[in-house]
């Protein structure tokens, strides 16, 4: 056995929801293999002492834009409009060198706060997947696709500019590190792009087993901009040329209509949920209540760094059963074990790893986090999954780990040199991003 975390609490999320206290978690190859409320008979190569631990499995961030970071805090406080006018400039100065150190941070954020594995739908798309081998995170990759094809316009999937990033990144990281990394096809939107990049995306992801990645109905603006262009609203008609033939993960989805939700409930179209993001830019979230009643896998994500700040998934947590709670005026609407379980379970089953991770299970991936609840804000608890959704913040997270390697423990990244990260972002992509005279 590799290595044996004992005397922890482990909140397992197993379809029994068990917390067992005192546990034994041993590790071996990458794969829990051991975990008992005794030790195991075997001694292991390595301890690390779990007392005033909680140790959980690794949060699931569905929906972010890792090389965002580098444009944190640029835009807070403007307008919707104005603010992605002033993101558009900047974005269009970026290159491949600057998205991978920015997205180096933001990996880095992510295991400082528990998170082990990311679904990120952004551009440059090799260069993350650069930051994501390097950092030995998990991570679910789409290129963000947008362009209108005019109808006369003669459209060839094979010789497509963005078509062809994609099969390039598919063919070079697809499945890497026995499928740490996976490749999804993706859209920016309904209002980015029409049918025919739909169609050609929704095709080659059936036939090469990718998934896809979008924004969907994010305002009511954008919805009433669907209907009056042609008659449907963005799920639908999104739906109509095959989009969800593929295992979908849908950013937002706020502003569907109840019929539409059931009809993405049937193609088990994931919902991502993200509060946080949604709150900062004065917009409603994701009714994640009707959602999952609708017959929709509900997830949550944070949206980038310039959405909503940081990406602090316990936020996002305790954002989101709050939302549910407010919504219904009830609250018992959203316990503390479904909004834990959106971070992790449902997550996994987004991206498709629900074989491999999202629950503390013998057999599955060591992707975990350990939590210090010795901290004042965590002491007494009476509840723990209550504590880890009102009380515990990213900032708690002691150590996160990725199939038995530690890639975060007491403020060190074994695999990211962040100064060196700093030292890049400051002397290369921040300059190449905000020096006008560039």
């Amino acid at each position: 056995m590799d290595t044996l975390i004992s005397n922890v609490t482990a909140v397992t999320m197993n379809p029994r929801m068990e917390v067992l206290f005192g546990a034994y978690i041993g590790i071996d190859g990458g794969k829990i293999v051991f975990l008992e409320k005794f030790p195991p008979k075997d001694a292991p190569k390595t301890i690390i002492d779990g007392t005033g631990m909680v140790a959980i499995p690794g949060l699931i961030n569905c929906h972010t834009h890792l090389s965002t970071s580098v444009l944190r805090s640029f835009t807070d406080d403007l307008g919707n409009t104005e603010a992605l006018q002033a993101l558009l400039q900047k974005e269009a100065k970026m290159d491949s060198r600057t998205a991978k150190a920015a997205a180096l941070l933001s990996i880095a954020e992510c295991l400082r706060f528990g998170v082990t594995s990311v679904s990120d739908l952004y551009y440059y798309p090799n260069a993350t997947a650069e930051a994501v081998a390097q950092s030995g995170i998990k991570a679910n990759l789409a290129l963000s696709s947008y362009r209108f094809i005019d109808q006369n316009e003669d459209f060839d999937f094979e010789t497509d500019e963005q078509c062809q990033e994609l099969q390039r990144v598919v063919e070079k990281w697809h499945g890497y590190d026995n499928g740490r990394i996976q490749i999804d096809a993706g859209i920016y939107a309904e209002y980015t792009s029409n049918y025919k990049l739909w169609e050609a995306l929704a095709g080659y992801a059936c036939e090469t087993g990718i998934g896809m990645q979008l924004h969907l109905a994010q305002t009511q603006s954008e919805v009433d901009s669907c209907l009056d262009r042609t008659g449907m609203g963005p799920g639908e008609l999104l739906n109509c040329h095959n989009l969800f033939a593929v295992p979908t993960t849908a950013a937002s989805c706020t502003y569907l209509d109840p019929q539409e939700r059931k009809l993405l409930g049937k193609h088990h179209v994931t919902a991502v949920a993200t509060p946080v993001s949604a709150y900062k830019n004065g917009e409603r979230s994701t009714p994640i209540l009707e959602s999952v009643k609708a017959g929709m896998n509900v997830a949550l994500g944070t949206g980038g760094a310039t959405q909503c700040g940081n990406l602090d998934m316990f936020e996002v947590m305790r954002f989101a059963a709050m939302d549910a709670r407010k919504t219904a005026s009830d609250p018992s609407a959203l316990p503390a074990s479904a909004a834990l379980m959106m971070a992790t379970v449902t997550g996994a089953q987004a991206q498709g790893r629900s074989k491999e991770c999202g629950m503390l299970s013998v057999g599955l991936d060591a992707d975990l986090a350990l939590i210090d609840f010795t901290a004042p804000h965590l002491m007494p608890c009476h509840n723990v999954l209550s504590g880890l959704l009102w009380s515990a913040k990213g900032g708690d997270v002691a150590m996160t780990m990725v199939r038995g390697k530690i890639l975060y423990q007491n403020g060190r990244f074994p695999t990211i040199d962040l100064k060196e990260v700093v030292e890049e972002l400051t002397s290369y992509a921040i300059p190449r991003l905000f020096d006008d005279a560039k």
